[in-house]
């Protein structure tokens, strides 16, 4: 698949909290940081979306059932968790999105309360290649919403990664965004 300038990648919350050590991790998150790197490259638009959270999160729980609305506290911004991954290579004309930096609301999707759709229309952007943490939260919503704003949506398994919390939700994830138009492809599939 030839990638061109109406493409963008969009790197959804590969940061320190979301990866082994982290606050709230997903199992072999770090393990996609090669594969990220080798196929960013590949584009003129690259997005890296990150959660940047106000320290008194309404998703942060004391006793985090590990579900919507109760996380333990993780990237809040500015702290050593809300960074990216320190061997993720971000390139000078990358463009950050910051997302859920308002206290009373969850946003799992880089599109929400954000200008990426904006700045995508603004580059001519038709076709949006989503890959990150976790697949079946941040990246599976960043993905639905693309459906919904009209761009052809690509996921990038092996550049993804999932939780399955609860045991089946990863396979249920990938059902809905199949089923909402989501292509799924590979690193491999990808050249300039």
């Amino acid at each position: 698949m030839e990638i061109t300038e109406k493409d963008a990648l969009i790197v959804v919350d590969l940061q320190r909290d979301f990866c082994p050590g982290g606050a709230l991790p997903v199992p072999g998150g770090d393990e996609i940081v090669p594969v990220v790197n080798s196929i960013i490259p590949l584009f003129k638009t690259v997005v890296f979306t990150r959660d940047w959270h106000p320290p008194d999160h309404m998703s942060f729980s004391p006793q985090p059932q590990f579900k919507d609305g109760s996380w333990p506290v993780h990237c809040v911004a500015g702290t050593p968790g809300a960074e990216f991954h320190p061997e993720l290579k971000i390139p000078p004309h990358a463009i950050i999105i910051n997302k859920a930096t308002e206290r009373d609301k969850e946003a799992y999707s880089g599109f929400e309360g954000t200008r990426l759709h904006e700045i995508l229309r603004g580059r001519g952007v038709k076709r949006i290649f989503v890959c990150g943490l976790a697949t079946d939260y941040c990246v599976k919503n960043t993905a639905l919403d693309g459906v919904k704003l009209g761009y052809e949506v690509y996921l990038i398994e092996d550049a993804s990664r999932g939780v399955d919390f609860p045991p089946g939700n990863l396979k249920m994830s990938l059902d809905e965004m199949k089923r909402a138009g989501v292509k799924f492809t590979s690193s491999g599939e990808l050249h300039g």
